[in-house]
């Protein structure tokens, strides 16, 4: 999936949800909480064309609004900003009042600035599609892996540093969530790095990137980061990378920095005059690798490729290379029934209709104030659910809230056919906004009765449909966790499967090396014995060449027959030849049998590794039981049942969507 943010080229991303409160585990690390703050403000400034200094006045407000908001785990959207802005929820930033730091007339111009970008009709398509959430972008509904793509050719310079902030707070936030592996995890590739990490400039995107660089590889996060010219790049981000692929370089000064990177990542061990002399004569398609685990630089060479990437793609064919990728959608929110789906202006009141006091009533507040929002009313039901389970180990309580529509008919309510409200009881209001005007009711009976047969309805369903579900991995014996979704705990099993074969990967390297080290040191003693045979057969021959020439030579000059004792000894020092020489070839056997025996052990190695690598790990493939834990009529504590009048608003297309 190629994703365009900002346009509707191709799929958009919402980067409305960039502004939500961080979870809890970034709230916890105030270091990585003020790196939010300070990325999520300049990106922010950065879009309205604002510079983003950390010290700047117009950052320290932004980053005080949202920490407030934050701490108190609230959510901030931009229209809140706005008034925010000119009306702050803090009295001081430091020790002086923000009227002597920031004058209203100043702060006026900061929100006119927002607000206008707000107000631009392209800022429309940063509002539109899949909101800005790394797991759905790494992983299907099922648990599969994804390639997740983000194209920034359409987008200007700010508003790439705009997005890429944000893309990287969101990263961080995802990473830091996971459990520490040695597993690769999932991969983060930045295409051409350029103003991305500057040495000397603190851009939005230069914080969470350096974090990132510093902390994921402990979770199993792996980035690889791309550049045509490293002068560009921050130092600290050079000796932060692990596997270095060096091309050739045309400029000093670019050897120059990455010879100073290279030194700080080895300690001062690099050779720079030889790294210089080796990057200066690198040719087509070869590199220099430089590896942490290595103890010196490899030259390697690529095979010749073919690309026929002519470019950046252009609008038309994202939109065609879309509409061949499969899509894995959120599924769509539950619509009011279809008689209430008609045009507000033709049913619609702006009084609440009249129920009776014995049903209670409630209102989800609406997060727009468009006219084209309406109320409409649904059953809502709220119960405190203890869930217990001896034999999985699950012992925990849970709030249930549920809406489902009024039906009209003898069974006016169906909580099977309905969903869970994500938000909370405490969040829903008495009063109405004056603002949204009503549906009106259906059909339904509204009295004592009627509301008691709701929530026995809401019970039973509790009891039955509604159990508590949980998904067990029965070969490791995993079990998901509370709020852990089944995609979530597919991804931990799978994780899990790989921990466990690289695990063994590493004891069956620990146990083939004991015996390939008994093999080498035998191959290093006979090697040594051919080496000294060889050298004694050689000796032998010459001495037994020499004593046959000298008997041979003496006979000749003294023209007499050698003595027996002579002739013996040639014969002897002959005889001791053919021993030797018998040494030299059975000493060469053994090396080679021994040669023999390490290529068999290595090839064995390298086949149970193989069945090692090819061992299924797809989240999608894996074998989950279900395991569904239903609560008995005590552990369910009835805690609110009437009507929940809820905001849907009406879109271009004339359907009812969400406002809440």
């Amino acid at each position: 999936m190629v994703y365009t943010p900002g346009s509707s080229a191709g799929p958009p991303i919402s980067v409305l949800r960039s502004f939500a409160a961080p979870p809890q585990n970034i709230l916890a690390d105030r270091d990585l909480f003020n790196e939010r703050l300070a990325t999520a403000a300049s990106s922010l400034l950065t879009l309205v064309g604002i510079d983003a200094d950390p010290l700047s006045r117009e950052q320290i407000l932004l980053s005080a609004i949202l920490e407030h908001a934050w701490q108190e785990s609230r959510d901030v959207n931009l229209v809140d900003l706005v008034q925010a802005v000119q009306q702050p929820p803090v009295k001081q930033l430091g020790v002086m009042e923000v009227d002597t730091i920031f004058p209203a007339k100043d702060r006026l111009k900061l929100a006119m600035s927002i607000n206008a970008v707000m107000a631009a009709p392209t800022f429309a398509a940063w509002t539109e599609g899949e909101p800005l959430d790394i797991q759905n972008l790494l992983y299907a509904p099922d648990g599969r892996a994804r390639v997740a793509v983000v194209t920034l050719a359409h987008l200007n310079d700010s508003e790439r540093h705009f997005f890429m902030s944000l893309l990287f707070n969101e990263v961080v936030a995802w990473t830091s969530s996971q459990t520490g592996t040695s597993s690769l995890r999932a991969m983060l590739y930045i295409d051409e790095l350029f103003g991305f990490l500057p040495p000397v400039a603190e851009p939005p995107t230069k914080k969470p990137l350096l974090t990132l660089l510093k902390q994921a590889r402990a979770f199993g996060v792996g980035l690889t980061l791309s550049t045509q010219n490293p002068i560009d790049i921050d130092y600290k981000a050079l000796s932060n990378a692990g596997t270095w692929f060096i091309g050739r370089l045309q400029t000093e000064q670019d050897k120059k920095r990455l010879i100073d990177g290279l030194n700080t990542a080895t300690s001062g061990s690099a050779d720079a005059p030889q790294l210089n002399d080796l990057i200066s004569r690198l040719g087509k398609r070869t590199f220099l690798l430089h590896n942490v685990h290595s103890n010196a630089p490899t030259l390697f060479r690529t095979r010749w490729a073919l690309s026929y990437l002519a470019g950046p793609m252009t609008r038309d064919q994202i939109r065609q290379l879309n509409q061949e990728t499969p899509t894995h959608g959120v599924q769509p929110p539950m619509p009011p029934k279809p008689q209430n789906s008609a045009p507000a202006s033709a049913t619609t009141s702006n009084a609440a209709p009249f129920i009776s006091t014995d049903i209670k009533q409630l209102f989800v507040p609406a997060n727009t104030n468009s006219p084209a929002v309406s109320y409409f009313p649904l059953l809502l039901a709220a119960a405190d659910v203890h869930y217990s389970n001896q034999t999985y180990n699950v012992n925990e309580d849970q709030r249930v809230i549920r809406l489902t529509e009024l039906t009209e008919g003898v069974v006016s309510s169906d909580w099977r056919a309905g969903e869970n409200l994500s938000i909370a009881l405490e969040q829903l209001t008495t009063e109405p906004n004056p603002a949204i005007s009503f549906q009106p009711l259906p059909d339904v009976s509204f009295n004592a009765k009627t509301s008691k047969s709701w929530g026995d309805l809401f019970q039973r369903w509790l009891r039955t449909d509604g159990a508590l579900i949980r998904y067990r991995y029965t070969p490791l014996k995993l079990m998901s966790q509370p709020n852990e979704t089944e995609q979530a705990f597919r991804l931990r099993c799978t994780q899990a499967i790989r921990e466990q074969r690289d695990e063994e990967k590493e004891k069956l390297r620990k146990k083939y090396e004991s015996k390939l080290q008994t093999l080498e040191r035998r191959r290093l003693s006979r090697e040594q014995t051919l080496e000294s045979r060889e050298q004694k057969a050689q000796s032998t021959q010459l001495d037994a060449l020499l004593s046959v020439g000298s008997t041979l030579f003496g006979a000749f000059l003294n023209k007499r027959t050698p003595s027996s004792s002579k002739i013996s000894t040639a014969v002897r020092r002959g005889t001791r030849v053919n021993q030797h020489r018998g040494d030299v070839a059975r000493a060469r056997e053994a090396l080679e049998q021994t040669n023999a025996e390490i290529a068999a052990l290595e090839n064995e190695l390298e086949k149970e590794l193989n069945q090692l690598a090819n061992y299924a790990t797809h989240a999608e493939t894996l074998e989950l039981k279900e395991v569904a834990i239903k609560p008995t009529s005590r552990d369910i504590a009835m805690r609110f049942v009437g009507i929940a009048w809820v905001p849907y608003q009406q879109n271009n297309n004339g359907h009812w969507e969400k406002a809440f």
